[in-house]
């Protein structure tokens, strides 16, 4: 690939778009959706599982990798790519949604935050200067400013002191990343559910010309219809010719809609978490495994699936899994899900390739409608 951190344009369909990220590691089909793999693993999943299934790159937890085994362990070891055996593009989050998540361990201060460690009750202190030194470590190809990501709803005020702090965090995270060749540094817009404080944070990190764009402060509580309004908002305000990472979202019908607005890339827990609670993402929509219509249903999950999980094993053998709290049903529905997941961002690229992106969703959409195949 190249040596440099390139992103192109190759087909726009009103506002969704189609492009590539290119980096020494690989290339990044967009929009792209980044499996999760917080620990150093995508849970439930082999590596080599997720590359076949489609996926270009993965995500990684900064705070998360820092706890345990830590960043410099991993850097002794060859750095995550050769510990987890992923030789493809990473993205890490820099531990901004554990500001937010983790409210009850945390103190915040203009210079960073002290996390109480949710493992073994240990302090650490997290900087934007430090936040970049262990994503560094880690040997991310895609580096997150540290951010603060308020849950909503909260008042005005809180939104815009946070929107400020995360401003100035991502002015020392650009000083701390410095020109790393062929890898990139993304600012977090914030701001909330507050369009003037979106328009603001989003125009002070345009003018910071970062490498890539990330909105965040999003999917934390608020309605879909929110979400998509601040999109509306925003994607306009930001560089074409850079990409556009909507952080932590989500749903299918989340992905197609923040596409449609201009959304590059996606990461969410939830195709792996689903699986290991026995629900299954499906071109027929969600289908809940635990359900004792499928005790007997000798059918599989979708026998037009390219994915052996989905086509070879019988609803009653997935169900049984599910119920028993087998491991190997977690891990099978995990493999479906992201496969659907893949799957979706694979039809998602041609259909705006082809200038039939807003078929393909209303298709898809109305595949989900008609559901499930009825009971044996």
């Amino acid at each position: 690939m190249t040596e440099n951190f390139k992103f192109s344009l190759i087909a726009e369909d009103g506002t969704a778009r189609r492009g590539s990220v290119t980096m020494p590691r690989g290339e990044i089909r967009t929009p792209a959706f980044m499996p999760v793999g917080t620990g150093g693993t995508v849970k439930a999943m082999y590596m080599d599982q997720v590359r076949e299934l489609g996926a270009d790159v993965i995500l990684g937890n900064t705070y998360h990798l820092m706890l345990r085994p830590g960043a410099e362990r991993v850097a002794r070891l060859g750095g995550l790519h050769e510990f987890c055996r992923w030789p493809h593009p990473i993205l890490t989050d820099s531990g901004g949604f554990q500001v937010m998540s983790l409210a009850g361990l945390r103190k915040i201060t203009e210079q960073g935050v002290t996390f109480q460690s949710h493992v073994d009750g240990t302090r650490h202190e997290m900087s934007p200067e430090r936040s970049i030194e262990i994503q560094g470590l880690l040997g991310a190809d895609i580096q997150m400013q540290l951010d603060e990501c308020v849950r909503l709803p909260a008042d005005e005020e809180t939104i815009e002191k946070s929107m400020e702090l995360s401003l100035r965090w991502a002015e020392r995270c650009k000083t701390a990343f410095g020109d790393q060749a062929g890898r990139a540094m993304f600012g977090i817009v914030q701001g909330g559910d507050v369009v003037s404080l979106r328009e603001r944070s989003a125009t002070a990190l345009k003018e910071m010309d970062l490498k890539g764009y990330a909105i965040g402060g999003l999917a934390v509580g608020e309605p879909q219809d929110v979400m998509l309004a601040m999109l509306d908002v925003t994607c306009p305000l930001l560089p074409q010719d850079r990409p556009r990472y909507l952080m932590g979202v989500g749903t299918p019908d989340d992905i197609l809609k923040s596409v449609a607005r201009g959304i590059d890339m996606f990461d969410c827990v939830m195709p792996t978490r689903a699986g290991r609670h026995g629900l299954a993402y499906t071109r027929r929509g969600k289908i809940n495994l635990r359900n004792a219509r499928h005790a007997e249903d000798p059918r599989p999950l979708d026998e037009q699936s390219g994915c052996p999980a989905a086509r070879d094993y019988s609803r009653a053998y997935l169900h049984h899994l599910v119920r028993s709290n087998e491991a190997l049903g977690g891990m099978l529905l995990s493999w479906n899900n992201l496969a659907y997941y893949q799957q979706l961002m694979q039809g998602i690229r041609e259909a705006i390739e082809a200038g039939r992106y807003a078929d393909f969703m209303a298709q898809t959409q109305a595949e989900w409608e008609r559901g499930d195949i009825d009971p044996v």
